[in-house]
């Protein structure tokens, strides 16, 4: 109470708002502070010390004294100032009144300089309207007559250019068309050899195989002829094929007639040797 007060800037002060007022919600003079806003603000505060500490950390340092000797805190400053251990601090408050909506900005009208001064002029004074009118109305009807015959030039131009674009679109469509005939009747002409090429060769592949046939069955038939006499003469000598007489008498009677004279023979000897 004894200290003399000292009045802060108001520009500084939070409760003052910098800006457009005229969506500013007036809060009362009761209303609390927010816990969550305090709390935010306290982490920033915490933040910003943090960082302080940080980049104190990252400067360098002084290296430490030799042995026997010590570091001294040294003014260089233009200014001196006090150092003491305890910075005075003093407590300020401050009480505005509730904020109010700002009024309109009145509309600006510029202050009015000089004098007003007025002139009479009769009828005929300054001009002759049936005079002065003259050149304007030539040079309005000059031009517009000068534009009317720049367009009806350029409808001529432009139906010229549709008459030379009829013409050769009818001469490309034409060309067109020819064209595209001589293709259909290169496409049929090339289809029509394809088809001649393939029918040829048909022909000679057939011709091929019917020489090579005829071929295979005269040499077959050449080979042949000395084959079926030799096979057969073979067979008939391995005795597949025989006269079924023939190999009854060989078989059957020969075996028999040997036999027989083979036991007349016999009696004959026993006799003899009865007789002897």
């Amino acid at each position: 109470e004894k200290e003399p007060v000292r009045y802060a800037n108001l520009m500084y002060d939070r409760r003052v708002v910098r800006g457009n007022t005229y969506a500013l919600q007036v809060l009362p003079a009761s209303t609390q502070p927010d816990p969550l806003e305090i709390q935010r603000q306290r982490e920033a505060r915490r933040r910003a010390l943090f960082r302080k500490r940080a980049k104190e950390q990252m400067q360098p340092r002084t290296p430490e004294p030799v042995e026997g000797r010590e570091h001294v805190h040294v003014q260089t400053e233009l200014y001196l100032e006090e150092i003491s251990d305890r910075i005075v601090e003093v407590d300020m408050e401050c009480q505005t009144d509730a904020f109010l909506d700002r009024p309109p900005t009145p509309l600006f009208i510029p202050a009015k300089t000089g004098r007003d001064v007025a002139t009479q002029i009769e009828e005929g004074e300054l001009f002759d309207f049936d005079v002065e009118v003259k050149p304007m109305l030539e040079v309005l009807i000059g031009k517009t007559i000068e534009q009317a015959l720049l367009e009806v030039m350029e409808e001529e131009e432009l139906a010229n250019l549709w008459a030379h674009q009829r013409a050769y679109g009818e001469l490309r469509n034409a060309e067109l068309a020819e064209v595209q005939r001589l293709e259909e009747q290169e496409r049929r002409y090339r289809e029509e050899k394809e088809r001649r090429k393939r029918q040829q060769m048909q022909v000679l592949q057939k011709q091929k195989e019917t020489t090579e046939k005829i071929a295979a069955r005269a040499f077959a038939q050449r080979y042949l002829a000395d084959l079926i006499p030799s096979v057969f003469s073979n067979l008939r000598e391995s005795g597949y094929f025989y006269d079924p007489i023939e190999r009854d008498i060989e078989t059957e009677f020969l075996p028999w007639l040997m036999t027989e004279v083979e036991e007349a023979l016999q009696k004959k000897v026993l006799g003899r040797t009865v007789l002897d």
